[in-house]
């Protein structure tokens, strides 16, 4: 088991507390093709309150990731609200959009996307730089600890293997004490045993953390360690459940 050494400063972000980290409100999304219209999401709605954990799972092309993008300020919605930290992202222009996914927001993505020239270190350090916190290196150099790789940190990613890229993935991830994190398929590049190991470490990395954890995947073993489930078919919920007790590890 690997031991969380990162320590959390909310008090350092300035946070307010919010009750509703994000909210979905009646949304709906849909796409031109050569074919016409297409719908990929159809009346969405729900909230997240301030450290709740939630998988989104449903069948390819039930339009998780399409919903994610959205939630996260990345697209436009067609109809309905989102309030992303208690920001409406209709009314935020897309440089504004960008700050508040720079100081508030966590990625974790399947394809890992570090930067192929910088080190795992430098990888990490990057949101912090861009949001101007101080001190981003001895807490990237903290954060990798905490992730096993206190003997990588100058290695390239063409020099790990995929579960160490994605371990770097997660560090980068919360960086910046995000109040809010999304993960879309965190496990799907990975192998069965490697990705155990990397919810293991998101997972843990988010309880210390008390972020508003919001994942996209077809692990439904990764979903069932999360407080709730929401379930999509033909971009409609078909269920959202609360699930009784968290298994976490």
């Amino acid at each position: 088991m690997v031991i969380v050494e990162a320590r959390f400063d909310r008090k350092r972000t300035g946070r307010m507390s919010i009750e509703s980290v994000l909210s979905v409100a009646n949304v709906s999304k849909s796409f031109q093709t050569s074919h016409g219209e297409l719908t990929v999401l159809r009346d969405i709605s729900f909230d997240l309150r301030e450290g709740e954990t939630c998988t989104i799972v449903g069948p390819s092309g039930s339009g998780k990731t399409t919903l994610l993008g959205l939630c996260a300020g990345l697209d436009q919605i067609d109809s309905g609200t989102i309030s992303l930290c208690g920001q409406s992202l209709n009314a935020l222009s897309q440089d504004d959009a960008a700050k508040l996914r720079n100081h508030r927001v966590g990625f974790v993505f399947q394809s890992f996307r570090l930067i192929p020239t910088l080190t795992a270190l430098e990888n990490v350090m990057i949101p912090a730089e861009l949001a101007g916190e101080r001190d981003s290196a001895r807490r990237a150099e903290s954060l990798l600890g905490s992730v096993g790789l206190s003997e990588r940190l100058d290695h390239y990613p063409s020099q790990l293997s995929g579960g160490e890229q994605q371990r770097v993935g997660v560090a980068r991830a919360f960086i910046n004490n995000p109040t809010i994190l999304f993960a879309d398929e965190p496990t799907g590049n990975l192998d069965y045993e490697t990705g155990e190991a990397v919810i293991r470490l998101l997972l843990d990395l988010n309880r210390e953390a008390g972020t508003t954890l919001l994942i996209v995947t077809h692990n439904l073993d990764l979903a069932r360690r999360t407080d709730r489930i929401i379930r999509l078919e033909a971009g409609a919920v078909v269920s959202d459940e609360h699930q009784p007790e968290t298994v976490v590890s």
